[in-house]
């Protein structure tokens, strides 16, 4: 079971850092964009 949870944990938390990534640079270089979360 491990050799199918490893890549997809690897690739779920790739994803993820790449989301949180790309969502902090927006946020810093358009800070005119109001968030509605």
């Amino acid at each position: 079971p491990w050799l199918v949870y490893a890549p997809g944990a690897a690739i779920f938390l790739t994803v993820l850092c790449l989301y949180l990534v790309g969502d902090g640079l927006r946020d810093a270089l358009d800070p005119r964009i109001t968030r509605s979360e």
